[in-house]
């Protein structure tokens, strides 16, 4: 039926699927691995299914009066797709597909580039020198977190400097910040720089990792 109305329904033509290589998931007797045995005694079928469909970008570029210079940003691929025949309190059984989604960078070269200067300790102020392209729009609200390698989120940072008003020194090519020794973890670790953009509202540049 599924595959029968793929082909009349256009909504579903760009839906995908996975191979079925589960039993059919339909009907069970209630806390059982049986099918039906009920005076109807249904014919077993594969009623719970996952279709997935990632959103054309050109479809929507058009609805908008523009077309993208590239592909998706999105690609996503089915890891497995599986019935759960354990669980016995419906006379379906639950079926799960696992998703790899892989997203491509809209930008590829960093909008700031960072370097940690000299040896970072707790013991003194430390320095940073970063370096932006030339169109990037800079804010006063800008600011470059330590953050440790593992970080899961921008709200992660040990500490931060404000690029504007911990500056230092610059010059056409580069500029100097400082960050405080009091706020330098003194367990070290290996460690990371960021630069959070205000305007963008995300991180627009990563430094190496390197030693505290």
């Amino acid at each position: 039926q599924l595959n029968m109305a793929k082909k009349k329904e256009d909504f579903l033509k760009e839906f995908r699927e996975g191979p079925l290589l589960f039993k059919p998931t339909y009907k069970f007797d209630l806390y059982s691995e049986v099918y039906d045995t009920s005076e109807k005694k249904r014919k077993p079928a594969w009623t719970d299914r996952i279709l997935w469909k990632v959103k054309n970008i050109h479809e929507v570029a058009s609805k908008e009066g523009e077309l993208p210079e590239e592909e998706n940003p999105i690609s996503v691929t089915l890891s497995n797709y599986l019935s759960h025949m354990s669980y016995g309190i419906s006379d379906h059984k639950p079926v799960t597909g696992t998703f790899k989604l892989e997203m491509k960078p809209l930008v590829s070269d960093p909008l700031v580039t960072l370097n940690p200067e000299g040896e970072w300790s707790a013991d003194h102020d430390v320095l940073i020198r970063y370096s932006a392209v030339r169109e990037f729009p800079s804010s006063a609200w800008d600011w470059i977190g330590l953050f440790q390698v593992a970080f899961r989120h921008v709200k992660d940072y040990v500490t931060y400097a404000w690029v504007e008003d911990d500056e230092i020194a610059s010059n056409r090519d580069s500029k100097q910040v400082y960050m405080s020794a009091s706020e330098i973890p003194k367990m070290g670790g290996e460690f990371l720089l960021c630069y959070y953009s205000n305007n963008l509202q995300s991180i627009v540049g990563i430094s190496e990792p390197f030693q505290v």
